[in-house]
């Protein structure tokens, strides 16, 4: 009787390591509100995706090989992946935001820049909204020749993505995404609200005009037909 071949396990990637998404609400509003500014220049673009807070796994059948970015933009289809695994994407992001924190510092800027450098990241970008773990707050690597070098930054304390072509400037305790060819700053989610908002209440307001405009034009046509009327009327008498 011949045996029965024996199959590897499956290996399982979990979506979660179980850490929270954020230290604070703060570290939290800094990613969501990246991410969505990332997300909406490259809308357009099949060719590139943005995330975050999500596992990257960067060896095959290891799922302890793994690293949680907080932003990531990746020159990958656009998919809703719950995993970014490293060996079937066939490239790794080109650039990596963390928004750091007092519990997330020390690895920030130790394990997770060496092995962004190493997994190949063009750019490393580190961000503190609080201006107590990091000076300056906002700092930048980028790969030249395989390793990571410290980009300077521009006068007015922003950094320059070359691999996205925007400006990162610090606003308050947030980051502000700049076109740097163009200049045009990319909204954020509440100002993204805002702005829907004032569209669809000017949309209302010019809705409303449009009809009492109608309405106007409607009352005279029928009040000059009233008075043809009536003229006619009295010439028929005469």
């Amino acid at each position: 009787m011949a045996a029965i071949p024996l199959h590897r396990e499956e290996i399982e990637y979990p979506t979660s390591d179980g850490q929270p998404m954020a230290e604070t609400t703060l570290h939290r509003k800094v990613m969501t509100d990246l991410i969505a500014a990332l997300e909406l220049r490259y809308e357009d673009d099949p060719g590139m995706w943005a995330g975050g807070n999500l596992l990257l796994y960067y060896e095959k059948g290891n799922a302890r090989a793994s690293v949680a970015p907080d932003v990531l933009l990746a020159p990958v289809p656009k998919d809703d992946r719950p995993i970014y695994k490293l060996w079937e994407e066939g490239r790794p992001p080109c650039l990596v935001v963390e928004v750091t924190s007092s519990s997330t510092r020390d690895e920030d800027l130790n394990r997770k820049k060496h092995l962004y450098e190493r997994l190949g990241v063009q750019e490393y970008f580190l961000f503190d909204p609080y201006g107590d773990y990091l000076s300056p707050r906002l700092q930048g690597h980028r790969l030249e020749g395989g390793r990571y070098t410290r980009i300077p930054l521009e006068t007015d304390g922003s950094l320059l993505s070359r691999v996205s072509g925007l400006l990162f400037r610090p606003e308050g305790q947030n980051v502000r995404l700049i076109d740097a060819g163009t200049g045009e700053r990319l909204l954020r989610i509440e100002e993204e609200a805002a702005g829907r908002r004032v569209a669809e209440q000017q949309a209302r307001l010019e809705a409303a005009a449009r009809q009492a405009a109608e309405e106007r034009a409607n009352a005279l046509e029928e009040e000059i037909a009233r008075l043809r009327a009536e003229l006619d009327s009295k010439i028929r008498g005469g």
